[in-house]
């Protein structure tokens, strides 16, 4: 299965020279397709420009079409192309990227546009992964697939990172208690993966289930099934088994907690624990740290830098749920998690 990742990180081959005649145009992501005016501008300014962009397997061209009429426009036979490999689909993503981050930008009704292409060619991409293409506000990629035709749509969505969830949370927990029913022994990375949900939510029915609980919250139960399923659930005798982790709702300061690893024995006497102390120093940050750096970022950085921060935030919530899972499969059942 294609993902956001993979269409986007395609493999493309050194520049080489084809002729011009060899090239096929079209399928441009611009509605208006080419600007006269850029034409003019690119042919009288006289400098060498980049390869062109060009799918392998039909010679369209990907990224490039007005370098291709100054080309000919200055009477060149031939011109300068780098080969992408891959997909047609992935083709028209590769050009939607290369349009929205450099040269002529697109219109914003260009980017709608091409925002309901790629969630016709992929409709299991998240509505993040989609606006991250297109430049667009993931909402208003998410109005786009609303009003496009529901035959398309998928159940699942494959976000930004390349992971698969369900659209629909309450089938990917059914799905992960069917797995736990199957194999009880196995890890909550492999209940996760076969299930197609996070680990925290693997991690979460399991809890439920051994506890003899409804592997659904009562938020995701129809409401006129709630009251006997709650009924069913209390009446169902409690199974002992391993304590439930400690949610972290309320960390204490990165410094204090940084203070307290750094007089860790196993951390600070091992090369690997003073290599994961290290790596901790340069990338915690203290909330104190924002008011050194907000008010010195140019305006125009600053949802770019916002976007980095929403970016290290999931990786750094992905890392938690992670270690929760070693914890989780490693800790016996009588040994309680400190908090």
């Amino acid at each position: 299965m294609i993902t956001s990742v993979d269409a986007s990180s395609r493999p493309t081959d050194h520049p080489t020279t084809v002729p011009i005649s060899a090239l096929v145009l079209g399928d441009s992501p611009r509605l208006a397709g080419e600007d006269p005016g850029h034409i003019q501008t690119l042919a009288e300014a006289g400098t060498d420009l980049p390869p062109i962009l060009v799918h392998r397997e039909t010679m369209r061209v990907v990224d490039g079409l007005h370098r291709v009429q100054v080309a000919r426009l200055n009477g060149q036979q031939h011109i300068a192309v780098t080969f992408f490999t891959g997909e047609v689909r992935e083709a028209f993503v590769r050009a939607v990227e290369a349009n929205t981050s450099h040269g002529l930008p697109l219109t914003l009704e260009d980017r709608r546009e091409a925002a309901r292409r790629i969630i016709a060619l992929f409709p299991e991409w998240s509505d993040r992964a989609v606006a991250e293409v297109t430049k667009l506000a993931p909402r208003t990629v998410g109005t786009i697939r609303s009003s496009t035709d529901p035959i398309t749509q998928s159940n699942t969505r494959i976000g930004r990172d390349g992971r698969t969830r369900p659209l629909e949370p309450a089938e990917g927990r059914l799905r992960a208690a069917e797995v736990i029913a199957r194999r009880p022994e196995a890890s909550l990375r492999d209940i996760a993966s076969s299930a197609g949900v996070s680990v925290s939510t693997a991690r979460d029915v399991r809890l439920r289930l051994s506890s003899g609980e409804n592997p659904l919250p009562a938020s995701m139960r129809p409401a006129t099934d709630a009251p006997a399923d709650d009924a069913a659930d209390r009446s169902m005798p409690r199974r002992t088994s391993r304590p439930r982790t400690t949610a972290i709702t309320h960390p204490r300061r990165t410094s204090v907690v940084m203070d307290v690893l750094r007089k860790d024995p196993s951390l600070r006497y091992t090369d690997a624990g003073r290599f994961i102390l290290r790596w901790l120093d340069s990338h915690v940050v203290d909330t104190p740290d924002w008011n050194r750096i907000i008010t010195h970022i140019p305006p125009h950085c600053g949802y770019t830098i916002a976007e980095l921060a929403v970016g290290c935030a999931q990786a750094w919530q992905q890392l938690a749920e992670e270690l929760q899972a070693v914890i989780d499969d490693t800790v016996p059942a009588s040994q309680s998690v400190a908090s």
